[in-house]
């Protein structure tokens, strides 16, 4: 007969370990590479990604890992913000993203075309937005995939004060890429 043992019957269950930044990009990778097959088609909007409003699906969910697919229209920032506890990445499957990132003294802007990837670590303060593309292609829906781990719990928003730094407005429990 096996007798339990008392201290490990009182110990909190282990919470499941964050996958790293490197993981999270190839996650994106994999599962951006699985919509372009695909794969996920019965996830997206029978009409089409709307072009007035921002749409997000889970395409992926457990206690370590949430995996999104978001799409992005004109005037639909997501406000300055981070992600509380968990790290992220993101591949862009189709259009342009401009992301701009808190350095520490003020907002620096890169932008994100098809097929480029972008990961986040905690602490990571950004404000995400469609942008257009080049005169010689047609303007629409830019898609994305992103990936949390663990998965989102809370997202902190911000503001850049008068006097250059950053200040938080709010903080929001979430189970979503979108708190609001």
């Amino acid at each position: 007969m096996v007798i339990a043992d008392p201290i490990a019957l009182r110990r909190p269950a282990a919470r499941p370990r964050s996958l790293r930044l490197p993981d999270l990009l190839q996650t994106t990778d994999l599962a951006a590479d699985a919509v372009l097959h695909g794969r996920y088609n019965h996830l997206l909007p029978t009409t089409g990604l709307p072009d007035d409003h921002r749409w997000f699906a889970r395409i992926h969910g457990d206690e370590r890992l949430d995996i999104w697919l978001i799409s992005w229209v004109p005037g639909h920032a997501t406000e300055l913000h981070d992600h509380g506890d968990s790290l992220g990445a993101l591949t862009v499957l189709s259009g342009a993203l401009d992301e701009f990132h808190w350095d520490g003294s003020k907002l620096v802007n890169r932008r994100l075309d098809a097929g480029d990837q972008a990961a986040f670590s905690r602490g990571w303060v950004h404000d995400v937005t469609w942008a257009p593309p080049p005169p010689s292609e047609a303007a629409g829906p830019t898609l994305s995939v992103h990936a949390y781990s663990p998965p989102l719990g809370q997202m902190s928003y911000y503001e850049v004060t008068p006097g250059k730094t950053l200040r938080r407005q709010r903080t929001e429990l979430t189970e979503h890429p979108e708190a609001s």
